[in-house]
């Protein structure tokens, strides 16, 4: 069974010279597919170099940048057509999400159907983080929290371990957002509608150490109205 970790890119040439290697060092049986929309500067072509190394790792190439969301369900497409594929792994290809994490994730699946890396439970946390994006990533947790009535500590986290038969029972067509808002409405879905099992572990997240934040204004607007979209379909649904 093949345990793939999905990572979307945008302009990481610097970081996923590094951070790939560093995985593969530390599981060499992983399989990575990295998801990249048309970098400038040249990310592709550092993952099609790493490939020759690197006979478990992939590139799925789009022709623009279209969001998060969308990065993320091109490649699920792609990998639930691999019969081999058991369990997949979202992940940050900047090195927020440490990789000593991945074998606690790949332990705890097999009780679970959605695990989740969180930032806020106890023992988790946030590393380097000036004091406004802490705030700013507080208050968006906890207004997702309300709007959307989900008992789950880091609503927005980005590092995650499905089964690959949850995925499959999954509508994407369902599921709105484009951007970084798709981690809300994915996780509303897998448990709230599909009444997945799931468990939250801790995790600290690290501040990118190369390249530039992804955070715009476009980002924080969808953060706000996606969880205002999944309060109105509550109110009218029986989710």
């Amino acid at each position: 069974m093949k345990n793939i970790i999905l990572m979307p890119t945008y302009n990481e040439r610097k970081s996923v010279e590094i951070f790939i290697p560093q995985i593969f060092a530390l599981l060499p049986e992983i399989y990575i597919l990295v998801i990249d929309d048309n970098s400038p500067d040249g990310t592709a072509q550092i993952v099609k170099t790493l490939m020759s190394k690197y006979p478990h790792l992939s590139i799925l190439e789009r022709v623009q940048k279209t969001g998060l969301g969308n990065a993320y369900k091109d490649a699920i497409k792609k990998v639930l057509s691999d019969e081999e594929v058991g369990v997949v792994i979202t992940m940050d290809a900047d090195g927020s999400h440490g990789p000593e994490y991945l074998s606690v994730m790949l332990k705890e699946i097999s009780n679970y159907d959605l695990i989740i890396g969180s930032r806020y439970i106890d023992n988790g946390g946030i590393e380097n983080w000036e004091f406004w994006r802490r705030m700013l990533s507080k208050f968006g947790n906890l207004y997702s929290k309300i709007l959307t009535g989900m008992k789950v500590g880091d609503l927005t986290a980005g590092f995650m371990c499905v089964r690959k038969d949850l995925l499959e029972r999954i509508n994407f067509d369902e599921i709105d957002c484009t951007g970084y808002a798709f981690l809300i409405e994915f996780k509303f879905y897998c448990i709230n509608k599909l009444e997945a099992k799931f468990k939250e572990i801790p995790i600290v997240f690290k501040e990118r150490g190369r390249g530039e934040s992804k955070i715009s204004n476009k980002i924080i607007i969808e953060g706000i109205m996606a969880p205002l979209k999944i309060f109105i379909k509550r109110c009218f649904s029986n989710i």
